[in-house]
């Protein structure tokens, strides 16, 4: 019997043997799952955290391309800003020319700098009717000859850069 006796003995230690081994295997693959959740997650983080630094990167480059634009068009505008003044006196001038000769002269001088305005994309405001975006009223008068909103005088022409008002119309608005 003794041999029956090792048989059955070598059987458990057998199954034993497999169960601890397949327990083994168990803990190992539970083991192997959680390394691979806990390295999915912390691909994910990453490849989030890469996602939004690229998206940070272009919202900086597009806000400082704006700025830039922004910067040269208000330097463009003062500069502009700044020749208007000469280009008043000039008219005027040419208001109060007594000869013919000097008057010939301011009005070519006049030509020419309206025509680099226009180069430079400033354009003289239409003054035919008042709009308070563009138009600056200075007076009013009650006269029933002329319409509703009509501008009756100019005392200084105003100019227009694009959309940008480089400087407004100073009128006197009927009604």
């Amino acid at each position: 019997m003794k041999k029956n006796e090792n048989k059955d003995v070598k059987e458990e230690v057998t199954e034993s043997t497999e169960s601890t081994e397949t327990v083994d295997e168990a803990v190992e693959v539970d083991k192997s799952e959680e390394r691979i959740n806990e390295l999915e997650a912390r691909c994910a983080e990453a490849t989030d955290k890469y996602l939004r630094i690229v998206a940070e990167y272009d919202n900086f480059r597009k806000r400082t391309l704006k700025e830039r634009d922004s910067i040269y068009q208000d330097a463009y505008l003062d500069a502009v800003k700044q020749l208007l003044p000469v280009v008043d006196n000039v008219e005027r001038a040419l208001e109060y020319a007594s000869d013919e000769g000097t008057k010939k002269g301011m009005e070519l001088i006049i030509a020419s700098v309206h025509q680099t305005l226009e180069k430079m994309g400033v354009k003289e405001i239409e003054t035919k009717t008042f709009d308070p975006n563009i138009h600056n009223a200075v007076m009013h008068i009650d006269d029933e000859t002329y319409g509703e909103g009509e501008i009756v005088e100019v005392f200084q022409k105003g100019y227009i850069l694009g959309e940008r008002v480089v400087r407004y119309a100073m009128v006197k608005v009927a009604n």
